[in-house]
């Protein structure tokens, strides 16, 4: 059997087997009432849609689960003008596979730098943080999460969805503040708390081994609340860092939405928190556009329509 070029690279004349992670999959009835599943197959490069019809279903529909490495075979279809497979046949990975070529980490989309990279330049932004009280918060928070900061990603779908990508995030954020922090003659390190702690939460409020998912209290209560009750006991303690800069902390983790309809506590009542707000935002929308620009391979001018963002976006010279 040939294998299955990367889910990124899948063409209407694709067919053969190949190596993937199970994302997502959901039991749904046919017109005619009969069942099929449909999937979301992931490797390094993206998800591919797959769908399993009968008779094939009855065989191989309960030999998987969401979050299992599996082999998956079948052709390419064109649906919605997006290939998806259909498959043959489906199966989680066994020990033997790793004999034809099978690792898991060529199904796990990864940020592009290494975790051990990313970390260094955390730890040496945290360093260099002259409020003393800041610093050693950091370096506490930091130090208890250490395993997730290095493998969380920053949400499931929307921006930095991949392994290490909510550590990049914050790094991004991290520089970004800094700058504007300068220009703008504002609290350097109060800023550098903000990018850190911002998200802080969603290493509760998300679930995360090889997929992700909300917890049940990322549900019921979200990141932002997760993480001011995060900073809020880490904080509580801190030799030389007061009541009134704890609760500057905590302002910036409530408001970095930036507006009450987009999410945020309440909204920016400092300059630093304008600043945190503004350099989150800007890292998540242009994560979203070189995404889709990434993810566009037609000849056209401009990509297609992104949904979250409401508009396409011209493609760089070099790509027409």
């Amino acid at each position: 059997m040939s294998r299955l070029p990367k889910a990124r690279q899948l063409r209407p004349d694709s067919e053969g087997q190949g190596f993937f992670l199970c994302a997502r999959k959901e039991r749904r009835l046919t017109r005619a009432g009969d069942p099929f599943l449909t999937i979301a197959l992931q490797d390094v490069t993206g998800q591919v849609a797959a769908k399993l019809f009968s008779p094939e279903f009855d065989r191989y529909a309960d030999g998987f689960e969401v979050g299992e490495f599996v082999l998956a075979q079948g052709r390419v279809n064109v649906f919605n003008n997006r290939p998806e497979l259909i498959l043959s046949a489906i199966r989680r990975v066994n020990e033997q596979d790793k004999a034809y070529g099978f690792r898991e980490e060529d199904c796990i989309p990864s940020a592009p730098r290494s975790p051990d990279d990313m970390w260094r330049e955390l730890q040496d932004r945290i360093g260099a943080v002259r409020d003393e009280g800041i610093r050693v918060l950091l370096m506490r928070v930091t130090a208890d999460t250490e395993a997730q900061l290095r493998t969380w990603p920053a949400g499931q779908t929307v921006h930095h969805a991949y392994r290490g990508g909510l550590l990049e995030h914050i790094l991004q954020v991290a520089r970004v503040g800094g700058q504007l922090a300068e220009a703008y003659d504002a609290d350097a390190d109060l800023v550098l708390a903000g990018a850190v702690l911002h998200d802080i939460g969603k290493l509760r409020e998300i679930d995360y081994e090889h997929t992700a998912a909300y917890s049940r209290e990322g549900n019921l209560v979200g990141h932002i609340g997760l993480g001011l009750l995060m900073v809020r006991e880490a904080g509580r303690d801190v030799s030389g860092l007061s009541a009134d800069r704890l609760g500057e902390i905590e302002h910036l983790v409530a408001s970095h939405h930036g507006a009450r309809e987009l999410g945020a506590l309440v909204e920016p009542r400092t300059i630093e928190a304008f600043i945190l707000a503004a350099a989150d935002d800007l890292d998540a929308k242009i994560h979203q556009v070189r995404q889709a620009l990434a993810e566009d391979d037609s000849d056209a001018e401009f990509t297609g329509y992104h949904a979250r963002l409401k508009r396409s976006f011209l493609k760089p010279a070099r790509e027409r």
